[in-house]
């Protein structure tokens, strides 16, 4: 219901702006601002220990024995 209300309110707005012609007139300026003082957070980190390292192992991979049945027919040499 919301949905219905807010799209009904929203398509006329968008087809008044899409009817109205916007010229600039003037550029933009921006306030000169003055900072003082301050201070940065400081912050006391402790990084992780990482060990980086190799080691040797053996891994069993099981084999795999693959039988085709024999082929019927004869095979297509290209000279049909």
């Amino acid at each position: 219901m919301k949905r219905i209300i807010i799209t009904t309110l929203i398509a006329p707005l968008a087809i008044g702006l899409a009817a109205c012609d916007v010229d600039q007139t003037k550029e933009a300026e921006l306030p000169e601002v003055e900072v003082k003082g301050g201070q940065m957070p400081e912050y006391d980190v402790e990084p992780a220990e990482v060990e980086v390292g190799t080691e040797k192992k053996t891994i069993e991979v099981p084999t795999v024995d693959i039988k085709q049945p024999d082929a019927e027919g004869t095979p297509a040499t290209g000279d049909e």
